[in-house]
C-alpha cells in the first residue's frame, strides 16, 4: 500500500489537546482519498522549508518513504516571517532552493512529489479579500513547478476564491474565531485568520483531495 506524506506547517498538521479546536487539513484527508493510500502527516505547527528541514522532519520522512509513495510539499506562511532567521528564506532563492531538497528526497526514493501552494490566510480591506495573503511564496512555487515539471495544486487559487466568495463575515466559520468561553483553551475567546476551524480544515481537506485524485 502506497503512503501519502505531507511536508507542511500549521495549516496542515495534526494538533495537540492543547491547541483545540484548532485544525488541520491534513488530520481529515484520509477521509477524501481512496483507503488504498495510506497517510502520514508530518507537518508541525510554525515550520518553514528551513526549520522543517533543520530540524530533521525531512530527514524523518526520508527514513521511511518508498518507491510509489507520494510526498505533499506545502510551505510559505512561515517562509515568510522576515523578522525570523531561523525561518525565513527569500521567495525567489532559497525558498526554491529549499522546495528542491524535498523533491530529491522523494525522487531518490522513487516516490512522487506534488507541490501544494500555501492556503490563504482572511485578510479582508474594505470587504475585498487581499490578493496576496502569503506574498509572493505561491506564485514562486508555481515558477519552481513549471521549471522542474513538478505536479502542484494551487492551493492559495482555490481557497482564496472560496474565502472571497464567502465573503467577510461567513468565511469566519472556516478559521479559528471564537468568542471568550466558547472554548476552554481559549478563554478570552481568539480572532485567528491564519489557522482552520473543524469545519475550515475538513472543506479544504476535501478540496485537495479532489485535486489529488486527478494526479494519483
Amino acid at each position: 500500500m502506497p503512503t501519502l506524506f505531507i511536508a507542511g506547517d500549521s495549516t496542515a498538521s495534526i494538533k495537540t489537546e492543547d491547541k483545540r479546536p484548532e485544525s488541520g487539513w491534513g488530520e481529515f484527508l484520509h477521509e477524501f482519498i481512496t483507503p488504498n493510500i495510506k497517510v502520514e502527516n508530518y507537518a508541525q505547527n510554525g515550520r518553514s522549508t528551513k526549520s522543517f528541514i533543520n530540524e530533521g522532519l525531512l530527514e524523518q520522512i526520508e527514513n521511511k518513504i518508498k518507491e510509489d509513495d507520494y510526498l505533499l510539499i506545502q510551505f510559505g506562511h512561515n517562509d515568510e516571517k522576515i523578522e525570523d532567521t531561523l525561518r525565513y528564506t527569500d521567495p525567489r532563492t532559497e525558498y526554491k532552493d529549499n522546495l528542491m531538497r524535498f523533491v530529491l528526497v522523494a525522487k531518490k526514493h522513487g516516490a512522487i512529489p506534488i507541490l501544494l501552494t500555501s492556503i490563504t490566510r482572511r485578510k479582508f480591506a474594505d470587504g475585498k479579500l487581499e490578493e496576496h495573503t502569503v506574498g509572493d511564496y505561491p506564485n514562486h512555487m508555481k515558477e519552481f513547478a513549471k521549471e522542474n515539471r513538478i505536479d502542484i495544486i494551487d492551493a492559495y487559487k482555490i481557497t482564496h476564491r472560496i474565502i472571497s466568495q464567502s465573503g467577510e463575515d461567513y468565511s469566519k466559520k472556516f478559521y479559528l474565531h471564537l468568542k471568550p468561553n466558547e472554548s476552554k483553551n481559549y478563554p478570552n475567546g481568539v480572532t485567528d485568520n491564519t489557522h482552520l476551524s473543524p469545519f475550515g480544515a475538513q472543506m479544504i481537506a476535501s478540496l485537495i483531495a479532489v485535486e489529488l485524485k486527478k494526479i494519483i
